[in-house]
């Protein structure tokens, strides 16, 4: 199916494959953001899909974080009392999609790709290759966009404290270990597993798979109020100076490029404000 700039999508037997290519690293930005808003869409009214799967054809990253360049210029956003971010309402949106969804993760994941990744059903990613992290903390920030609510709920308070404020990147041994991702494959393997998968739940009934995905999100789906909580305090936070100051300085050193600093983020990110040797 045609039409999308950040990604591109393929359907057979029920299954789609989505497939992110924004260069240069995958950046949830504007475009992305309005291609995932379409997808969204079109899914919820599409009684054919029963499993979708999303993965890069960047070996590096997966998506690699939020656009934060796009904000410095940008004016404040006051969010409405109660309501949630743009973004994370996106992210919410696509965990309650009718599809099964499955990420396939062999680069990067860190800010809004790790949160996008925890919005939805199901992650497997390349023991040898995936990286998962939420900097956010870095520039004086918390993930916004439904991370430190669904962190806390998957990997429990004393981990998601560990990933939030760390701002340190992990490995899908250790991801797997936290309860991050359902498990690490070797990287040769993993898309022959997510197919699989997704071709044995493709078999079955549709309203089975329904019920299924009912029941478990009447039990796991993210308080409301504490999403709106978390937006708010995120959208708050992002125009102040010392937030401004350290994401200048990010960008400055190559951030948001395939430089070292993302490429090393989890490790570069509190060397503010030295230089970094890429």
């Amino acid at each position: 199916m045609s039409g999308y700039r950040s990604f591109t999508r393929e359907d057979r037997e029920g299954v789609a494959v989505v497939r992110f290519n924004h260069p240069p690293i995958n950046l949830v930005d504007r475009t992305m953001v309005i291609d995932l808003l379409r997808l969204a869409q079109q899914l919820e009214n599409d009684d054919q899909t029963k499993v979708v799967i999303f993965r890069s054809d960047h070996p590096e990253f997966f998506l690699a974080h939020y656009d934060l360049g796009s904000e410095l210029d940008a004016p404040p956003v006051v969010l409405p009392p109660g309501t949630t971010s743009p973004l994370s309402g996106l992210f919410s949106r696509l965990s309650r999609l009718p599809q099964v969804t499955i990420g396939e993760l062999r680069g990067r994941a860190r800010g809004a790709g790790s949160e996008f990744l925890l919005a939805l059903d199901m992650r497997f990613a390349a023991r040898e290759t995936a990286v998962l992290g939420q900097p956010e903390i870095g520039v004086g920030l918390l993930p916004g966009a439904g991370g430190t609510v669904r962190l806390t709920q998957m990997l429990g308070r004393g981990r998601a404290l560990e990933v939030c404020l760390g701002g340190e990147d992990f490995d899908a041994n250790t991801a797997e270990l936290y309860g991050w991702i359902n498990r690490a494959l070797p990287g040769e393997q993993l898309s022959d597993f997510c197919d699989a998968l997704a071709r044995r739940i493709a078999g079955f009934p549709a309203k089975g798979i329904g019920n299924v995905k009912a029941v478990v999100d009447t039990v796991s789906r993210p308080d409301e109020d504490t999403l709106a909580d978390e937006s708010q305090r995120f959208v708050a936070d992002m125009h102040e100076q010392e937030t401004i100051d350290r994401v200048k300085w990010l960008l400055s050193q190559g951030g948001q490029t395939q430089g070292a600093m993302e490429l090393k983020l989890g490790e570069l990110l509190d060397m503010y404000p030295l230089p970094i040797d890429a």
